[in-house]
């Protein structure tokens, strides 16, 4: 469910003045991209093939940052972080698979079950409706006020909500849970009501990669000069160009930077800037927030759940609790579900250890489906909020944000030498692996002229 935004206030011609210019520059010039994720992979794919002389530094021993296949199931990858093509039509992803050569699978939010606390189905699309007519109503409500508030505010003071009982209340919640917080990542009482859904998608269906999402990164690499284990601590204007310190202590120069980091790692201050950014583009980053959104995968062996579905939902004990599943019995056959868990939830949930996780999703299960449903052979955990080189999973617009901020994020600074790409910057396409390729060929774009 795509909820229609209701306000579109002046705010958004901010915007106008904060288009990136473009950056002059001769294909001799040597350009380093820190981050081999997709942003920095296609940035780099992009000046290669145009024959200027890139570097790509990536601090892990990997690439492909936020997307992560794991293979500790030698005949059954599973992503770790990036799943979905989502809408294949037009997308820039769809291209790249085609050219690698990546087999995909549909899958659809149709073909999705909503249990309840004790396992009964739930037919939850009269609440969908009702969420979707509050969201919209309370919006609406707030949309002339001085300043933006968080979803959460904005829907518990509309008497929509204050009037429902608590049985339709929970179950707006799990709308709420599963439209927003596991698509956008934030947590509703921090996630803007006037421009939380401030993105734009494309159109056909939802699918993804049995053989994994590391085939678009392993495409996009091929013939690139990338160096792993090579994390970077700071970046200084430098005669004309960039200096560029190691953790190793060694030091490298080019013309231009293209920073492709994620979003956590801008806020932490990750990496040392030894000149400050434009003021409208350090305000965006201390304005914009990371989403967490964290999976557990079980191996079963057999399939003990419906079959015929993708998605599984669960009215639970406790909001955004084991809420959300996706199955890849209908799309693959193979006997595997996957836990979401979003915002707050997934930040709980990260000091638990493995076996505790797996235990706790079987549980859940168990209360879905009955006491009889197998245990787990194993499980695979993912924590990105703990991970050092993206402290969460991906960008979400915080209260504040508008329109203008992610433009005012892309872009160059320190007189063209320092470039800046990655799902944030994207003002159409946050929080998705397209936002991520489309913002790294912009780049790119304005270092070649």
């Amino acid at each position: 469910m795509q909820f229609q935004m209701t306000r579109r206030s002046t705010l958004a011609s901010l915007a106008l003045g904060l288009v990136p210019k473009t950056v002059r520059a001769a294909t001799d010039r040597r350009v380093i991209v820190v981050g081999a994720g997709l942003a920095g992979l296609a940035a780099a794919r992009a000046l290669s093939d145009a024959g200027v002389e890139t570097l790509v530094l990536e601090g892990s021993d990997r690439i492909g940052g936020r997307v992560r296949t794991s293979r500790l199931w030698p005949d059954l990858p599973v992503d770790l972080g990036a799943s979905w093509i989502h809408g294949i039509r037009g997308n820039p992803i769809s291209v790249l698979a085609d050219k690698a050569g990546a087999p995909r699978v549909a899958t659809s939010y149709d073909a999705a079950v909503v249990l309840g606390a004790g396992g009964e189905r739930i037919d939850t699309s009269d609440a969908a409706r009702l969420t979707e007519a509050l969201v919209d109503a309370a919006r609406a409500a707030v949309d002339d006020l001085d300043a933006d508030v968080s979803l959460k505010d904005a829907i518990t003071a509309h008497p929509g909500w204050g009037n429902a009982d608590p049985a339709t209340r929970r179950l707006i919640r799990q709308q709420i849970n599963s439209t927003v917080e596991h698509e956008y990542g934030g947590a509703w009482d921090e996630t803007s009501a006037w421009y939380f859904d401030e993105d734009e998608g494309f159109g056909g269906t939802d699918v993804i990669f049995p053989a994994g999402f590391d085939q678009i990164a392993r495409h996009l690499a091929q013939g690139l000069d990338i160096r792993l284990g090579k994390r970077v601590t700071a970046l200084a204007p430098d005669a004309g160009g960039v200096s560029v310190t190691l953790d190793d202590g060694g030091r490298l120069t080019a013309d231009h930077v293209v920073l492709t980091v994620p979003l956590g790692v801008l806020r932490a201050e990750g990496i040392a800037l030894a000149t400050p950014l434009a003021p409208a583009r350090q305000a965006a980053i201390n304005t914009l927030r990371m989403g967490l959104l964290n999976k557990c995968w079980l191996r079963f062996d057999r399939v003990a759940w419906p079959d015929d579905v993708d998605w599984i939902g669960w009215v639970g004990p406790k909001d955004g609790h084991f809420a959300e599943w996706i199955s890849l019995a209908k799309p693959t056959g193979a006997p595997v579900l996957c836990a979401f868990h979003a915002g707050d939830q997934a930040r709980e949930r990260e000091g638990l250890s493995d076996a505790a996780m797996q235990s706790d999703a079987h549980a859940a299960l168990q209360a879905m489906f009955g006491t009889g449903f197998p245990a787990p052979l194993t499980s695979q955990t993912t924590r990105w909020a703990e991970d050092p080189l993206t402290l969460g999973a991906y960008s979400f617009n915080a209260v504040g944000v508008t329109p203008a901020t992610r433009k005012a994020l892309a872009g160059d600074d320190w007189d063209g030498r320092l470039l800046f790409a990655g799902e944030a910057t994207s003002p159409d396409y946050f929080g998705t692996t397209h936002g991520a390729v489309l913002s790294g060929r912009a780049a790119a774009k304005m270092i070649l002229g």
